[in-house]
């Protein structure tokens, strides 16, 4: 049991030696009230140490408790365990994968989200096929009828939803696929500035990566980020085809229908394949490839873009906490993030 006084504090008083001829009573109410035999607090300090920690470090509940550190993740690792331990699959419909770093200690983790609850059903670790297929044989064994899973073009991914999903529409995310071509420009203008023999040429393309990269919308007037993108396109024409190819590119998401996109990715894969330039070439060949997947936008107008969401608090929760000792605890904590709807304090 424990007290707590108006200013806060938490009193935890000894345990007291039981007498011989009150021991059956005591032996009940102590039962009734701790969490397990050998544990020395009882549920409602568990639960109190609980709701503390969602807006508290556990070094900082430690502290203010006066309880070990060990013991207040323990208590959470457990709560959590009991209660995202195993997420329900059945009902699941829309689906968004995608692999997220963690650290030189944890390296990368793979999750699933529940796009429609916006919680995280799954999370591995690593990445690639090999990752997903346990989650995909207890999905496959709930009979869960899942319509549509949205992913970026990793071929492990690609390959675990197809093998184990074969009846749920595949969905490109469309920011991975203009991350992709975002690269390839990059590798463009790095090549040419390689290539260029004089120092005004040179000049000209240096620190013009992230004009390329940016929306024609979000350029600087203030910082002549317009003309210094048009003096580097002036001076190189294969750059501004693959400039003027990579803004037509978003054009893809805005069409009317799904015939009137193909054609348009049609028209639009013949034209980079008829440029010569070879990341153009390969940027259409891939996205050809693709092609079932990218028109599978326009029947589920889904992507990983939530997940985007789930990284910034995992991140939040690791600074937090200065990093993750324990794997399991940490992945509960991810399992967990959807009840979060404040800013942990500590």
């Amino acid at each position: 049991m424990f007290l707590q006084a108006a200013c806060g504090r938490v009193v935890r008083p000894v345990a007291q030696t039981t007498q011989p001829h009150k021991q059956h009573s005591r032996t009940n109410n102590t039962a009734a009230q701790t969490t397990q035999p050998h544990k020395q607090h009882t549920r409602v300090f568990e639960r109190y140490v609980v709701e503390l920690l969602r807006f508290m470090t556990p070094q900082d509940v430690s502290r203010h408790l006066g309880i070990s550190w060990d013991l207040a993740n323990d208590i959470q690792k457990r709560r959590l365990k009991r209660k995202f331990g195993r997420s329900k699959l059945k009902y699941l419909k829309r689906l968004a994968v995608d692999e997220v770093y963690v650290g030189k200690r944890h390296k990368y983790l793979t999750l699933v989200l529940d796009l429609d609850s916006g919680a995280v059903v799954f999370v591995g670790e690593g990445r690639g096929s090999a990752t997903l297929r346990p989650f995909f044989r207890r999905l496959r064994q709930s009979r869960a009828k899942v319509r549509a899973v949205a992913s970026d073009m990793a071929g492990g991914f690609l390959k675990a939803v197809r093998e184990f999903l074969p009846e749920a529409r595949l969905v490109l995310d469309r920011f991975h696929v203009v991350k992709l071509f975002n690269e390839k420009l990059t590798k463009l203008r790095r090549d040419l500035y390689r290539e260029a023999t004089d120092a005004p040429h040179k000049a000209v393309l240096k620190g013009t990566r992230w004009l390329l990269l940016k929306n024609p919308e979000n350029l600087d007037d203030d910082r002549d980020e317009h003309q210094r993108l048009q003096d580097a396109l002036s001076l190189n024409a294969p750059l501004a085809t693959a400039y003027y190819l990579k803004e037509d590119l978003r054009q893809f998401w805005e069409q009317t229908t799904k015939s009137q996109a193909e054609r348009w990715l049609t028209a639009w894969c013949r034209r980079a394949e008829q440029t010569g330039i070879r990341v153009l070439q390969q940027m259409a060949r891939t996205l050809h490839k693709h092609r079932q997947s990218l028109l599978a936008w326009y029947d589920d107008s889904i992507s990983t873009g939530p997940l985007e969401g789930v990284n910034n608090k995992l991140k939040l929760l690791q600074r937090q906490a200065f990093g993750y000792r324990d794997l399991e605890l940490f992945k509960l904590r991810i399992l967990s993030l959807h009840t979060i709807h404040k800013t942990l304090v500590g």
